[in-house]
């Protein structure tokens, strides 16, 4: 990133929370999708509680995450005082 682009964000970033001032208290849905796997119906039919689903993904990878069904970021899930949150590590162009 050149110094140029670096004192450029802020300022359309601002320009940008200026125009949408009137929306900031919109609520939105934010998903984190750690991954989706495809299962027949008498496979669903058999979940019951304590039933483990296998995942594609292992332990450690990314998550997406996404608002209103839109890919907006990747992240990485942490534990930090009892609690569960994703770091955002990466977000894709919505600016």
């Amino acid at each position: 990133m050149s110094e140029s682009d670096k004192d450029t964000k802020p300022e359309v970033a601002g320009s940008l929370a200026e125009e949408a001032k009137d929306f900031l208290d919109v609520p939105v849905v934010v998903d984190v999708e750690l991954a989706r796997c495809n299962l027949k119906i008498k496979d669903i039919l058999q979940l019951r509680r304590s039933s483990i689903v296998e995942l594609p993904k292992s332990a450690g990878e990314n998550v997406d995450v996404l608002v209103n069904n839109r890919l907006i970021a990747g992240g990485e899930v942490l534990e930090m005082e009892g609690t569960t949150g994703v770091r955002l590590t990466d977000f894709n162009a919505i600016l």
